[in-house]
């Protein structure tokens, strides 16, 4: 078999994430987890990544359909939204710090009232306990209710039921206890390093390791299992020596094979899409360094405030800008290298501008 080498982690990269566009709850299941942002530049980060992959999909459509699936917004890796098998094998969590008498008393209280409502819009609950304020992760203050809530979603008390104008609604929910066998405890924590490497995949070694301790956001009652989960890792993924560097990947798959081929389309992707969600991963594929600038001081920005990887073919040749005025999509464009001149090329570009529009309902 021919040797491996980085042009095909580079295809594999881009055609096994960037599948045949399906349906929601099967795009959602496939990928395993879909970062969230709150940022509109010009729609959220999970939009801009779904768009790609779910027919006809529409900025918006997760939120709206969000209770007819079985998914769950909550934190894996980051905070985002994933199927509810994969939500479940987290839960019950404990919390990142252990909450006081008062802080006990103040969730059971706030369970009470949820379960006569059926629900919890945190603006009522906040307006019937008035729990006041609290010293934030920063040092600042902070809406004493909302921390509680954050909190209590956090632990699986409560999930999210739906959102209103972007404001989280809650409904109460109880999980299984935890399981006491080792092996099924190890299962699941296998299975949710699965869900890690086949949504990331190929992975450098290093950016495995990284990805994989973050699981203790997601399992912080199993942090001091994941090492040994790692290590697991490690033996049970496919890997190779590429140009210096270690690679890993599904034992599935096989990065060489045909299967994985990419077409003539131009793919505006979204900054925390799965694609080039790993930064080091994207400076060893495609030899350049793009950094999300949205919190970078306007004078230092080299790219934009929203700048989306510009995908042609298996390559990301540069960056888009996007955003809506008057109700007119502009996008403007950047290129690492000249831009491309073929009308190939052009024809791709004024495609994905076209499907922009549609998915912004702006025609």
């Amino acid at each position: 078999m021919t040797a491996l080498r980085l042009e095909h982690l580079r295809r594999y990269a881009v055609a096994r994430s960037l599948f045949r566009p399906t349906t929601l709850t099967r795009a959602i299941r496939r990928l395993g987890f879909v970062q969230a942002d709150p940022i509109r530049a010009p729609a959220r980060a999970q939009d801009l990544t779904l768009r790609h992959r779910v027919r006809g999909y529409r900025a918006g459509d997760l939120e709206a359909k969000y209770r007819r699936l079985a998914i769950e917004e909550d934190f894996f890796v980051n905070y985002g939204f994933l199927p509810r098998e994969i939500y479940e094998l987290m839960h019950p969590r404990a919390g990142a710090r252990a909450w006081d008498e008062q802080s006990h008393e103040r969730a059971a209280q706030v369970l009470g009232f949820v379960g006569e409502r059926g629900y919890a819009d945190p603006r009522e609950v906040d307006a019937r306990f008035r729990h006041g304020k609290v010293r934030n992760y920063w040092g600042g203050s902070s809406n004493a209710t909302t921390h509680l809530l954050d909190g209590m979603h956090y632990r699986g008390m409560l999930r999210v039921l739906r959102r209103d104008r972007g404001i989280r609604i809650y409904a109460a929910h109880a999980h299984e206890p935890l399981p006491q066998d080792p092996a099924v405890r190890d299962a699941r924590i296998d299975a949710l390093v699965d869900v890690v490497a086949g949504l990331y995949a190929p992975l450098p070694r290093t950016t495995l390791t990284r990805l994989l301790r973050r699981l203790r956001y997601a399992v912080p009652q199993w942090a001091d299992h994941l090492d040994d989960a790692i290590t697991r890792a490690k033996r049970r993924l496919a890997h190779a020596r590429v140009d210096g560097v270690e690679w890993y990947w599904p034992a599935s798959e096989e990065p060489r094979s045909t299967r994985y081929a990419v077409d003539n389309t131009v793919r505006f992707l979204a900054p925390f899409d799965p694609v080039v969600w790993d930064r080091d991963r994207f400076e060893i594929l495609w030899s350049w360094t793009y950094r999300f600038e949205a919190y970078t001081p306007g004078h230092r920005r080299k790219l934009g405030y929203y700048a989306l990887p510009l995908l042609w073919r298996d390559e990301v040749i540069g960056w888009a800008n996007a955003e809506v005025i008057s109700g007119k999509l502009r996008v403007r464009t950047g290129f690492v290298d000249k831009t491309p001149l073929d009308r190939e090329f052009k024809r791709a570009l004024d495609a994905e501008r076209d499907a922009m529009r549609e998915f912004l309902r702006l025609v």
